[in-house]
């Protein structure tokens, strides 16, 4: 294709003749549009969309012009190291908790396997902490907490195993802070039901996801949803 300039329109616009004779005449401006529009798309292309925020779980109220949102209520326990655990131990922190005990049969082990998994991608990093309470304290005391992570070979300051009296306190705190399910049940072969659930809580106390932790995939989630969590600061 062989370019002609018009001298009538030299500043202004060329002339590009294709192999057939055919003429297309351009103008500069329409040249400068094109390629910028070219340029825009192929950024466009390039740039990944931001991810949305995670979701905050439960009610809301608006207070003045602030969104006052659902916060864990307040706790005090004890760990398997006999120090006392309360809000405070993780605040600036994100965490991750659930609700077993040793004794149970049924889905804790699958629980307890999955959750290594989540303190395996988290032990290193300062920012993230474990929390597992106890639904049947009378049994899982201190000292049993104590043997109990030993055998899964965890720290003591990274994932907190909670006990503590009475243990109406602890299904009060499963049901109406974190949402989950955590009784007695007299009717039941290990004598308590619970929740398999694993609650992402962020550095306000929000519940910020959800997830099953019988479940593999379920838990993949969970660990990306806390680099998600962490990039929000």
């Amino acid at each position: 294709m062989k370019t002609h300039h018009d001298k009538s329109s030299l500043n202004n616009s060329f002339i590009l003749t294709s192999p057939n004779n055919t003429t297309i005449k351009w103008s500069r401006v329409s040249v400068f549009v094109v390629s910028t529009l070219i340029l825009l798309l192929a950024f466009t292309a390039c740039v990944k969309k931001a991810e949305p925020p995670l979701p905050i779980y439960g009610e809301r109220e608006l207070v003045g012009k602030d969104t006052v949102y659902h916060t864990i209520g307040d706790f005090s326990f004890l760990d398997q190291d006999s120090a006392t655990i309360t809000n405070s131990t993780f605040d600036n922190k994100i965490y991750v908790a659930d609700f077993f005990f040793t004794s149970c049969r049924t889905i804790c082990p699958i629980m307890k396997t999955q959750m290594m998994r989540v303190y395996d991608s988290i032990q290193n990093n300062d920012g993230v902490l474990l929390l597992s309470h106890t639904i049947d304290p009378e049994y899982d005391t201190v000292g049993l907490l104590h043997d109990y992570a030993d055998r899964l070979g965890v720290k003591s300051n990274k994932w907190h195993f909670a006990t503590g009296k009475p243990k109406e306190e602890v299904y009060k705190l499963a049901q109406l802070s974190y949402f989950s399910t955590a009784m007695e049940d007299k009717g039941d072969a290990d004598g308590f039901i619970h929740s398999g659930a694993f609650l992402l809580i962020d550095k306000h106390r929000r519940i910020r996801g959800k997830y099953d932790g019988t479940k593999e995939e379920d838990v993949n989630r969970l660990l990306t949803d806390i680099r998600r969590l962490e990039k929000e600061g």
